[in-house]
């Protein structure tokens, strides 16, 4: 492990100082190959889905991990949407000169070595390594065993495309061994930031026992809040959307709330509408009045079930939802739908999450969604990103002073 850390350390000054032209030839190439290799990634991910079903690993890691034509072809263009995007090193953030005639600059730089630690879904590995080429960084790759023979192929075939540029494969590097994740977060001489992205356990574990710098990617406990002035049909419809377009993911809706004086109207509405979708309730005394659906305890709001199931809750007004929020979020994504204006800004200006909507489903918090290309996780952190994070937020910033023979006196 030291020794291929300290590879990659010394590696970091070769790729920082690569053009952006030759960056982004080498993005494209990769994203060609990709493509090329596709029957070889599908292969290997059949292995996998086939372990997985042997293993009962459930429903939502499983819609994670699988890949298919469209999902490979997501992957190519997110690559060519990161060469895309505008050159993040050499940025000048601030200039000024100051009383002594020093020219000052502070100028945008990579991080250096970053350790992603993921879970589940292969494309991390594709989108996780172009955004570090990208913005300069190392890449240090530790994916769940259940997607090994994918992140292998992947991996292999993005290493392949670095050679063919007479560069050292091992600037992106995908380590195998269940051990590595223990020993990768404690080598803080040679990695500068890590970023987990997976369950709560992974994520309280890294958390913990880290003695390098950790952006988290947290669970996505994200809520919804009808208000008395939502209009009810475009509810249903954001509602909808949020919990069942794709329950396995982080933004998607776990928890909805509804104010008092619209619950008898709207909550059957939602009820049946989702009912449909085959979706299982939990819900609060009051909600439970409505309509014929399970009692919800207190660990039914800590839960985060990435499935089709929802928790349901009555609140007085806009305070109490946010007060629930509150209590029980993860600083996710959460969401109010309606007409109120004076409720709408309390609403977003109370909410302590790193995405806030008005009129809107949870589900686009999401880096290609915000314009970012791709993203490296979530981040649920408030130091040094929150939310999506994409290339601007891998990198940090040194100062630049330029002289002409000053003292300090």
């Amino acid at each position: 492990m030291e020794k291929t850390l300290e590879v990659a350390k010394t590696l970091t000054t070769k790729l920082a100082n690569l053009s952006p032209k030759v960056k982004n030839s080498l993005l494209e190439k990769m994203s060609k190959d990709i493509l090329k290799n596709k029957e070889e990634i599908l292969k290997a991910n059949e292995k996998d889905l086939k372990e997985a079903e042997k293993n009962s690993l459930p429903e939502a890691l499983v819609e994670r991990l699988k890949l298919d034509e469209d999902r490979i072809l997501d992957m190519a263009n997110s690559i060519l949407e990161i060469a895309k995007l505008n050159e993040p090193l050499g940025r000048v953030l601030e200039g000024w000169v100051n009383s002594d005639g020093l020219r000052i600059e502070k100028v945008s730089i990579p991080i250096g070595v970053i350790g992603i630690i993921y879970e589940s879904r292969p494309n991390v590995t594709a989108d996780s390594a172009a955004l570090c080429i990208k913005s300069g960084n190392i890449a240090i790759l530790k994916g769940g065993k259940e997607a090994k023979h994918s992140n292998s192929i992947i991996a292999k075939t993005l290493q392949d495309s670095i050679k063919k540029f007479d560069l050292n494969p091992n600037i992106i590097t995908l380590l195998e061994d269940r051990e590595d994740v223990a020993k990768l977060i404690k080598q803080d001489k040679f990695v500068d930031l890590i970023i987990p992205r997976g369950g709560a356990k992974l994520i309280e574990y890294i958390t913990k026992n880290s003695t390098v710098p950790v952006v988290k990617h947290d669970k996505g406990l994200c809520h919804i809040f009808i208000d008395k002035s939502a209009n009810f049909n475009e509810a249903v419809k954001i509602v909808k959307n949020a919990k069942c377009q794709r329950p396995g993911v982080c933004n998607a809706l776990e928890t909805l709330l509804i104010h008092e004086e619209i619950a008898k109207d709207i909550l059957p509405m939602v009820y049946e509408e989702l009912k449909k979708e085959g979706c299982e309730f939990f819900g609060c005394e009051n909600a439970q009045k409505i309509v014929k659906i399970s009692s919800a305890n207190e660990d039914s709001f800590h839960t985060e079930y990435l499935s089709k199931t929802l928790n349901i809750k009555i609140v007085k007004d806009v305070n109490e939802a946010i007060y629930h929020i509150q209590k029980y979020g993860s600083g996710h994504s959460d969401s109010i739908l309606t007409y109120d204006l004076t409720n709408a800004e309390l609403f977003l200006n109370s909410v302590d999450s790193s995405v806030v909507y008005l009129n809107a489903s949870t589900r686009f918090t999401d880096g290609g969604v915000f314009g970012f290309g791709a993203e490296i996780g979530i981040s649920t952190n408030k130091l040094h990103a929150r939310g999506p994070m994409g290339i601007n937020d891998l990198c940090t910033y040194k100062y630049k002073i330029y002289g002409s023979g000053q003292i300090r006196e």
